[in-house]
């Protein structure tokens, strides 16, 4: 197996942008004197799932409820929680190796160009890669593969060319839809039994160096799917 390029997901995966959003939304809960159950929050797909998320709290709380200001509170209380936000534990490293190997680097990711540029450039991550695809530019989000096939057209590369590597089920089925290898690395909120289809599967990207990681892919480029 050659691998020429790497490609990641962003939320949940190069940071973890996920538990800043479930906290947000405790806080915002909180502030109505309510508790929100975490039970079904994160959505089986990518993209933006907030607009069922005010509707329930609309619900809860009643006439009194303004969702301009809720909105508006809850977004500046979760900039302040991804203001505090470094890259996950052992992305850097998989980074560093990539470009002393010279992977090509690119993000496939769900969310708008705003909140992924911002945060990469935050982290000082942007220039790493060569390539962003992101909900914005694609009609449908994963587990719908357009955006992984956004990113290979970029990268101007085959799927087989490439691995991709994802902390969502919903990743892992867009990434295989689109031929490519995935390996899983699930956020702190997610069920690691729903993971069994990936390629391989890590508590952390601190688990493996990469070089162990596409070690371990190539002992498995026969193994059925």
């Amino acid at each position: 197996m050659t691998i020429k390029a790497l490609i990641f997901d962003f939320d949940g995966l190069l940071m973890d942008t996920e538990s800043t959003l479930l906290e947000s939304w405790r806080w915002e809960w909180r502030r109505h004197g309510l508790e929100l159950d975490p039970a079904g929050f994160f959505a089986d797909h990518g993209g933006d799932a907030n607009e069922p998320r005010y509707l329930e709290l609309a619900a809860a709380v009643g006439p009194a409820y303004d969702r301009g200001s809720s909105h508006t509170l809850r977004m500046a209380y979760r900039a302040e929680l991804n203001a505090a936000l470094d890259p996950a534990p052992g992305i850097v490293d998989w980074l560093d190796r990539a470009a002393e190997l010279g992977l090509r680097l690119a993000v496939s990711s769900s969310s708008p160009i705003s909140h992924v540029g911002a945060m990469l450039d935050q982290a000082g991550l942007r220039e790493r890669f060569e390539v962003l695809a992101t909900g914005d530019e694609v009609a449908a989000h994963k587990p719908d593969p357009a955006v992984y096939l956004l990113a290979l057209d970029r990268l101007g590369l085959r799927a087989q060319d490439a691995v991709a590597f994802e902390d969502a089920a919903h990743g892992v089925t867009a990434a295989h839809t689109a031929g490519l290898r995935c390996v899983a690395v699930p956020n702190p909120h997610a069920d690691h039994a729903r993971f069994a289809a990936a390629d391989l599967l890590l508590a952390s990207a601190a688990e493996l160096s990469l070089d162990e990681v596409l070690a371990a892919l190539d002992r498995r480029t026969d193994r059925p799917r």
